[in-house]
């Protein structure tokens, strides 16, 4: 069993600043690449940030300059440093990994979503 827990969202006027973490646990063997997507109301899930285990970075177009992805290999958790957010960023965010478990069996797990208002 893995889990991935979020946790750091909230409201935030525009402007400011939140930072986004998500810890995996449980039968874990290995994970490869981790990160960030998101879903506004009445929008499709778009990929905000990946990481790979190496540390190699991807980002969407509308989050380059504002949005920071790093990760802790030793403590398997990711995290995204949002700032100058903006009221289109508003959103529930989703963690995931590429994650190899102990019986060796590699699939995509996702966290419960964690809730980021930005008002403007």
């Amino acid at each position: 069993q893995v889990q991935l827990v979020e946790s750091g969202g909230g409201l935030v006027q525009a402007g400011g600043s939140l930072r986004l973490s998500c810890a995996a646990s449980g039968s874990i063997f290995s994970i490869n690449a981790m990160g960030w997507y998101r879903q506004a109301p009445g929008k499709q899930r778009e990929l905000v940030a990946a990481i790979t285990s190496g540390g190699s970075t991807n980002y969407a177009d509308s989050v380059k300059g504002r949005f920071t992805i790093s990760r802790d290999n030793a403590k398997n958790t990711v995290y995204l440093q949002m700032n100058s957010l903006k009221p289109e960023d508003t959103a529930v965010y989703y963690c995931y990994g590429d994650i190899m478990n102990n019986g060796y069996i590699r699939r995509d797990y996702w966290g419960q979503g964690t809730q980021v208002t930005v008002s403007s």
